[in-house]
């Protein structure tokens, strides 16, 4: 009988408070270019895809010229780890949650449809970088989420079945994908629900599943 042995985690909005990190940043690149992007529209319709994803909408929905992706993703990233540098400080219930998790042997990983450099800075500046067996970006898939491409890469280098695994997520995108991947899934409704006890319950209510 399969049972967890690894637990893979999004970032933003599971690991990082950073959700409306990404909207300031972007905001701001595309004022810088004459360009608005309501927050609650952004909320809606853009918010946990990746910036180039977000950059191709706004240009098929609101015009945005294409000649324009390049300055304004490299303004965004630059701002945005601006943001982290300045708020990114350690929480400590998630130092505790993977310590255990560690000491109890699971492997543990980071996937997000941020880029690899984002990844790195707010894992750094929450103090958990070091718990972590691996980390995958948008920049390690041809296909980010919603698609569950990272996720399937994800078990590939674990070695380990998705039925293995535990995904916590949060946002509609990262959800579609977990779910796609068919891995065990714990939707997150708010980060400082994340926790040591979050996480075995749901491994133990997978474990009474399977009887």
């Amino acid at each position: 009988m399969d049972r967890i042995k690894a637990v893979i985690f999004d970032l933003d909005g599971v690991l990082v408070d950073s959700a409306d990190w990404h909207y300031q940043a972007l905001s701001r690149a595309l004022a810088n270019h004459g360009f608005s992007l309501p927050r609650e529209e952004h909320a809606r319709h853009y918010e946990g895809l990746p910036t180039r994803e977000k950059l191709r909408l706004l240009s098929s929905e609101k015009g945005l010229p294409a000649a324009l992706h390049a300055p304004v993703n490299e303004l965004k990233q630059r701002y945005t780890l601006e943001l982290i540098t300045r708020n990114c400080r350690p929480r400590a219930s998630h130092i505790e949650m993977l310590a255990r998790l560690k000491a109890e042997n699971y492997r543990l990983a980071v996937a997000s449809n941020s880029i690899r450099k984002t990844i790195e800075a707010a894992l750094a500046g929450s103090g958990i970088a070091g718990f972590f067996d691996f980390c995958l970006s948008n920049q390690d898939v041809s296909r980010p989420k919603p698609d569950p491409q990272i996720y399937q890469d994800a078990f590939a280098k674990l070695k380990m079945e998705p039925g293995e695994c535990l995904i916590l997520e949060d946002h509609p995108a990262g959800l579609k994908a977990a779910y796609a991947s068919g891995a065990h899934v714990a939707k997150v409704e708010n980060i400082k629900a994340v926790c040591y006890a979050f996480i075995k319950f749901h491994i133990s209510a997978i474990g009474r599943e399977r009887g």
